[in-house]
């Protein structure tokens, strides 16, 4: 009854629901090309632009031993790998992922228990979040993001009958969350907790936990969060930056990133330098290819690329929550929530990059979605976004009268 109820609690129109058909299996014909072509198209975007933000690296001391297209070829290989097991993903039905939820989730916590032993995961400027794969150094937090939108979705429905009970609906996610919070902070990589941590929270929302229940949840990680900024001098010192980063004593320290992404978004103006043309990627503004891309996008292609960027973001996150709402409406709620979630964490992890390069918010290690550099970011999201796709193609067999 809970899971009819929350369906009902997303209506489609009458339309969607009266095409019918003989039953049969779900083929890959049907599926929202739209989708498919927004992500191909920031694909296409982030590959240039990764090239243009590295191809001058070399003549840094630091990256002297590199070629002009070193990260050009591995960001390729990495579209390649992530596009295999993308094809593969597609053929999965969904509830084959139902079943693996927790076991997947148990996995990425072993993933983020084993990146932190010594000698194992690698540490770059302090942070140990990569495992030595030899084709690409894997992270397991971006298999965390999709591990939680699975496990909660799958929390969600196991749970439904009690999910205004605290202690048993909301306390269980929250233990889980505060583990891999302790992991996280253990690397430390705390952008990818805070996109873990609205993934689950966001689930347990449109799940219909209890709305008071919900917003204790929130309050307490967002105290949780105070708690942590005011206890670390090096945090601390971050929001001192981003809240006056043209102090002189942030702007060669802790502003630095955030004066350069400033200055190449202001040198864009309308219509950008033109491609290949910025100067701020020229050993000015670190990590230019990765957390840093929209900045080279804007002093490139100027406000009219970084708009191009913020609306296909805005349209891809609309179109998964729409697939997502669509499953629900077809009483597929594990389906439609862990599709939601994956829309939460695509659209927020954007927000957030988008907002640190702006000035928007306080600088935080994150990639833009399907664009920046990282080859297990990249994997990982055309994994998720192969997912929704299987949703969809299931949505729209089951609406013309087949089974998924």
């Amino acid at each position: 009854m809970g899971m009819r109820s929350l369906a009902r609690a997303h209506p489609l129109p009458v339309r969607d629901f009266v095409r019918t058909a003989p039953a049969q299996p779900a083929r890959l014909s049907g599926f929202d090309q739209g989708l498919l072509w927004v992500t191909v198209g920031l694909l296409a975007l982030g590959l240039v632009m990764v090239y243009s933000a590295t191809v001058a690296l070399p003549d840094n001391p630091r990256f002297a031993r590199y070629s002009p297209t070193y990260f050009l070829v591995r960001h390729l290989a990495a579209l390649g790998i992530g596009f295999v097991a993308a094809l593969l993903t597609v053929q999965i039905p969904v509830a084959q992922w139902e079943k693996w939820a927790p076991y997947l989730f148990l996995g990425s916590l072993v993933g983020l228990v084993v990146v932190l032993v010594p000698h194992v995961g690698v540490s770059v400027n302090g942070a140990r979040r990569w495992i030595p794969l030899g084709i690409m150094n894997f992270q397991p937090s971006e298999a965390a993001k999709l591990g939680i939108a699975m496990y909660a979705a799958s929390y969600m429905v196991r749970k439904m009958d009690i999910k205004e009970r605290f202690f048993k609906a909301v306390l269980p996610m929250g233990v889980a969350l505060g583990v891999i919070g302790v992991l996280l902070l253990a690397e430390p990589d705390m952008g990818a907790f805070i996109v873990i941590a609205a993934v689950a929270l966001g689930i347990l929302f449109l799940g219909g936990v209890n709305g008071r229940m919900f917003f204790l949840s929130v309050a307490v990680l967002l105290g949780a969060f105070v708690l942590m900024i005011v206890f670390s001098d090096f945090r601390r010192e971050r929001i001192f930056a981003y809240l006056n980063p043209w102090d002189e004593r942030y702007a060669q320290g802790k502003a630095y990133q955030l004066t350069h992404s400033l200055i190449a978004l202001g040198r864009g103006e309308l219509t950008g330098q033109g491609l290949g043309n910025s100067v701020e990627k020229l050993h000015y503004l670190p990590e230019a290819h990765t957390d840093f891309l929209l900045a080279v996008v804007g002093e490139e292609l100027g406000f009219v690329g970084v708009a191009v960027v913020i609306v296909a973001f805005f349209w891809l996150a609309r179109r998964i929550f729409h697939i997502g709402r669509q499953a629900i409406a077809l009483d597929r709620v594990f389906a439609g929530l862990m599709t939601q979630g994956i829309g939460i964490w695509m659209g927020g992890q954007a927000f957030i990059n988008m907002g640190v390069n702006l000035g928007l918010l306080p600088t935080k290690g994150l990639t833009l979605p399907l664009m920046s550099y990282g080859g297990s970011a990249i994997l990982m999201n055309l994994v998720a976004l192969a997912i929704v796709l299987r949703v969809d193609i299931e949505n729209r067999q089951l609406m013309r009268g087949g089974r998924p």
